[in-house]
Formats: C-alpha cells, structure tokens, sequence
C-alpha cells in the first residue's frame, strides 16, 4: 500500500462521514423512520442496497475461492437475478398491502403468532451464528492479506481489522437507522463495481484474455466423468454438484433468501410506492448479474496464473489456497492508486453487508419481541431499543469470531449447508401461504416446525458423521448424511410443503377476512388497479433482458 492508495481510501472515508452525518441530522422520530427509512426510498437506493447488502466478505472470499477451487460450479447461486424479479412481481404487492415491518410479521398477518416466534428465533439465531460472524470473520482475513500485515502494535492485525470494521460499521448504523444504510449503499455500490471490474480487467489481460483463460481452466477436469472448471451443468453423478440437485437446490435456497429473508425483503419495505419497490428490485436483478464476472472468473483467473506459472508485476504469480484468490490479486495485480480504489471497494462490500445486518436483526428483535410484550411503547424508546440490540449484536458476533475462527477452512460449505437446511421450512410456509387460500394457521406453523426438525437432524448428522468415518452404515446415515445436499434440499422442500397441505386439510380453514390481500385471488378490485397502476412496458422489457441474459448464460457454460 502506497501513500496514493492511503490517499484513495481517505477519501472514500470522508465522502463517508458526509453521507452519515446528513442522514443523522435527519431526526428518527418513530420506528418506520429509523428500521425503514421513513417508506420513502427511490427505486435507486433499493436497487443499490439489495446488491450492496448481498455481496460481502462471503462473496470476497468464498465466491472468488469456489472460482478458484470449482471453477463454475457455484454460478447457480450467483447468476439468480431473476429469483429477485419474483420479489418484485409476485411478492412485493402482498408485502406493500399488508404494511408490516418485517417478515415475522407477515407471517402472523397469514397464520398466528405462533409462526411469528419460530421465523423471528430461527433469523435471529442465524444472523448472529453466521452472516454477522462469518462476515467479520472473513473481513478480517481479507484486509491481513491485502495490506499484509501479521501483527500491530502487538497483536493480531486480524482482530484489529475485524473489530475496527464492525465498530465503525455499528457506529453509523446505530446513530442513523435504515436511510444510512442506503444512502451509503449509493456511494458503496459504484465504487465496488468499479474496484472489482478493474480486478477482473487487469486480470484478464494478465493471462492473456478471455480465450486463454478459457483454454487453461477447461483443461481442468473436476471429476471422473468428463466435466471441466468451465462447465456449469455437471454430470449426474457429480458427488457435489449434479446438474439437476444444483438447478433445484439453488432455486429453493435463492427463493428463500431473495423472495423472505428480512435481510433482504427490508430494503423493498422500505420503497414509498409499489412502484419504486418494484423497480427497485429490476435494479437489483440487473446488478446481480454481475458477481459471477467480477468475483467468481477473478477466482478462475487466480488459478490459471498459478497454475500456468505467468509472471505478474515481475515474480511468477503464486496461489496458496483457493480462498486468497481475490485479496491476493489486488495485492499483486494492482498498482499504487488503483489498489486503494479497490480496497474501497472490499470496504464498501463489508461495511454495507454489516450494516444490514444490524439494522434487519435490530428490528427483528424491537418489532417482533419487545413490542409484542410493550405494545404501549412510545416511538422514540422503541428507536432506542433498536439502537441498544444492534449494540449487543455486534458484542454476540465479535464473541462468535472465535469459534468461527476455528472453522475458517470449511467456513463456505458449513455457510451452504446451513442455508440449504434453512430454506426449505420458510420457503414452503411462504410459497404455500400466498399461493393457497386454504393453508390454515396450524399448517403453517408445523411446516416451520418439521423444517426446523429436520434441518437441526441433517445439520447434526453431518457434524457427528464427519467426526466418525468409520460408522456403520445405516438408513440413517444414508439419508441425514450421504444423501447429496442438493438433492436433500429439494427433497426438504417437498416434505414441508406436504406437512402444510395436510395439516392445513385436517384443520380449520383462515377466516376470509384475515386473509384478504395477502393471497392470490383475494385481493380487492383497488387493490388489484392499484397493483396494475404500478408498473408498465418499461418494466415488462426490463424483465425480459434480464432472463435472456439468464438464459444466455447458461447457454453458453453449459
């Protein structure tokens, strides 16, 4: 690190402290001010927040190592642009009629309260045990690599940055609520788009554009059966990665996370009209695209340098471990300035991706728990609490980070397998929720329960039978354990999704009345012309490129 790239990274952090002291002399006055940004952001801020909120360290790290390691295999994940238009078309109305907060909430508004407190604990426990950890976690790792630096003024640089970034992240997030997190997002999302495409440039021409590096990752063969780093849909009997378990895996795991996370849905929450929420999510689909280029091919880039032996900057360019893929190419890839853009842009990923999590949790816990109990609870002292839970979420992460720590070389798979055993419960009490009158209260509610039973058995299968190789082989073993974890997914949605419909068939069907609005078919005719009056032909075309990109994609790493 040059004076020039302190220079870059200055400011980028005075532009900064600009954007954060605006937004808090924006006074918070009640809660929808502080958790939503007062309903009043543009289709522009939502767009930026979702992509910027979505890439972090995971992707810095994770994507960028699976490029290295795979090659194409995890772009299923990365290329789901279109899971984020069904937010906007088909979620976003129901969301917008129902005026909730948060997602625990509108689970209640469809079935009982009951629901409320089973998705409110299982997305607390989830983003403090993994997204805040991990995201430190492997921030940490991130800025040790790039400034390479072991230790200051004692101790571990590691800790000095990860703490410094979640501190510093907290600080903004508690004193200005939501409108920090997407104002920021604005300043944030260019400036990593615009790091990490000079990455993927610069790398490029290093290993002699896009047909060599093509050439060099294809003559990599990932398994027994003929697949290459640079195919996409691998053969059936792929151990990780068959083409069908991926299609279907990613599409239960992305439907969860785009369509019913609260980190997510809360940006879309946020917009002042249907309208802008809707645009706001084309936007992010758009962005989304992006990812697989300019973290996922940087990774494949990394390995062919290494694995060709091709000289950069003067020394033959070298790769360790899959992992170190991204921060090692702006360490030794980038020149003095450009450097410092770029780790801007690894900052701007983390910072945003934090604050997002603080703000979702913060109002998980104030609006689902602590109102439930005080109802009567003024404004104000409700954005106090908020304040005060986004502090001890940041205390519970920074306490997490050594046990995280101690995971770090199965930190990305540990991730998937948590979210693939996650999804399938809240994905069918959604899906079923808004797509069927009939599911009752207590369908519902068991298809949260029978998710979370079997996802707690399959995760402890996991961890027992990875410790004890030698275990005898049972039906249990085979379906908690050797079953492939894609195809497990899938299967896990189908269960959930019948233990709704069955119970929901032997129990009372929901009240009309509790129900209207919030699925198909039982929305009024206001709000139905108002729903139409929310979007036009721009936005039809607009959805339209986006899944023929998808679809050309797919076409051609097939």
């Amino acid at each position: 690190m040059g004076t020039l790239d302190w220079l870059v990274i200055a400011v980028f952090v005075c532009a900064l402290i600009g954007i954060v002291v605006h937004v808090i002399r924006q006074k918070n006055n009640n809660s929808a001010d502080y958790f939503l940004g007062g309903r009043d952001a543009t289709w522009l801020a939502i767009g930026a927040s979702i992509f910027a909120s979505n890439i972090g360290s995971e992707h810095l790290i994770g994507l960028a190592g699976a490029g290295a390691s795979s090659g194409m295999a995890m772009a299923h994940w990365e290329i789901q642009g279109w899971m984020i238009l069904l937010l906007g078309w088909v979620f976003v109305p129901f969301y917008t009629r129902s005026m909730v907060y948060t997602m625990p909430e509108f689970l209640e508004r469809r079935y009982n309260k009951q629901c409320r407190t089973i998705l409110s604990v299982i997305s607390l426990i989830s983003y403090v045990l993994t997204k805040v950890a991990v995201t430190v976690y492997a921030g940490g790792l991130v800025f040790q690599q790039v400034f390479g630096i072991e230790e200051l003024w004692g101790i571990d640089f590691f800790w000095i940055a990860a703490i410094g970034l979640v501190l510093i992240t907290a600080l903004y997030t508690v004193l200005g609520g939501m409108k920090s997190v997407l104002y920021t997002s604005v300043l944030q999302t260019p400036i990593l788009l615009l790091g990490s495409a000079i990455i993927l440039v610069l790398g490029l021409k290093a290993v002699g554009g896009w047909d060599a590096l093509m050439a060099s990752c294809s003559a990599v063969e990932v398994n027994q059966y003929g697949d290459h780093m640079t195919n996409l849909m691998r053969d059936l009997r792929d151990p990780d990665f068959p083409w069908l378990g991926a299609l279907i895996g990613s599409a239960v795991i992305g439907f969860w996370y785009w369509c019913t996370d609260q980190y997510i849905v809360q940006r879309v929450l946020s917009g002042k009209s249907e309208k802008e929420s809707r645009r706001g999510t084309i936007f992010g689909a758009y962005l989304k695209l992006l990812p697989v280029f300019i973290f996922l091919i940087p990774g494949m880039i990394a390995f062919a340098l290494s694995k060709d032996g091709i000289v950069v900057n003067g020394e033959v360019f070298h790769l360790d471990i899959p992992d170190a893929a991204f921060p090692v190419l702006v360490a030794k890839l980038l020149p003095a300035g450009v450097k410092g853009l770029v780790v801007c842009g690894i900052l701007a990923a983390l910072m945003s991706s934090l604050a997002s999590l603080f703000n979702s949790s913060a109002m998980l816990f104030t609006i689902d728990f602590y109102k439930r109990i005080k109802p009567q609870t003024p404004e104000k002292k409700l954005v106090r609490i908020g304040q005060i839970a986004t502090i001890v979420i940041v205390i519970l992460g920074i306490l997490w980070i050594p046990i995280m720590r101690s995971i770090g070389s199965v930190l990305y798979n540990y991730l998937q397998d948590v979210q693939s055993v996650l999804a399938p419960g809240i994905a069918a009490a959604f899906l079923l929720g808004i797509c069927w009158k009939r599911a009752s209260a207590k369908g519902g509610m068991w298809g949260l329960i029978s998710g979370i039973v079997i996802g707690l058995t399959r995760l402890g299968s996991t961890i027992y039978f990875s410790n004890h190789p030698l275990a005898a082989d049972s039906w249990f073993k085979a379906v908690f354990y050797d079953f492939n974890w894609l195809y497990f997914c899938g299967t896990m949605l189908i269960v959930c999704c019948l233990v709704v419909i069955i119970v929901s068939l032997f129990t009372k069907a929901p009240d009309p009345q509790q129900i209207q609005g919030l699925v198909f078919g039982t929305a009024t005719p206001e709000q139905k012309a108002a729903t139409r009056a929310s979007w036009n032909k721009w936005d039809i075309i607009h959805t339209c490129i986006i899944l023929g990109i998808t679809v050309a994609f797919y076409y051609y790493f097939w």
